[in-house]
């Protein structure tokens, strides 16, 4: 069955964005195999003010090869877009309710594994309906003192399996853990 895998980055102090919503302070880096990530997933869920800000950016003309096949490679996944509401005009599908229900059938269709983008209240009501397999986090050298944080409004315990630490020059560590779970004995 397919895998519902949270990889985003997150400051030092447990930060996915500053208090004004930047996000300036994550670093790409090219030991990170965000390409290698990319190819092992062929659907990506949004919440709504995640998939207004990046499911359709554009990377300015400037910006490295790199980046740009990155987001040409995002831009090609399947998009998902949990919502109270739907919108008119968008080539992604939009789910308003039943987000369990919905979730699961997703994970049964054929297919890869499916990266849980965010926002923060997406991730914690995928967090507290035990939707998350996968946390791939990685955690940048920056301590930004106030923002978003990543785990807000937790009612219980979640209990991991560290996978697998990955160092990168760039100073970021990437944690990757499996919920217990999910954990085959």
């Amino acid at each position: 069955m397919r895998k519902i895998i949270l990889d985003l980055a997150v400051s030092l102090d447990g930060y996915i964005e500053g208090p004004n919503g930047e996000v300036d302070w994550c670093v790409l880096d090219d030991e990170m195999d965000l390409q290698g990530f990319l190819a092992g997933i062929d659907t990506i869920f949004y919440g709504r003010v995640s998939y207004d800000m990046w499911g359709n950016f554009q990377p300015d003309a400037k910006a490295s090869e790199t980046e740009q096949v990155i987001w040409k490679a995002v831009h090609a996944k399947q998009k998902v877009v949990f919502s109270s509401q739907e919108q008119e005009g968008s080539q992604a599908t939009f789910i308003t309710s039943a987000i369990p229900e919905q979730v699961a059938a997703i994970k049964r269709q054929g297919g890869k594994d499916i990266w849980l983008y965010g926002g923060a209240k997406l991730i914690s009501t995928f967090i507290q309906n035990g939707l998350i397999d996968i946390y791939r986090i990685s955690v940048h050298p920056t301590v930004l003192g106030a923002g978003k944080p990543l785990f807000q409004g937790l009612q219980d315990r979640i209990n991991l399996d560290l996978l697998e630490v990955n160092r990168f020059r760039s100073g970021v560590v990437q944690l990757v853990y499996q919920s217990k779970s999910q954990t085959i004995t």
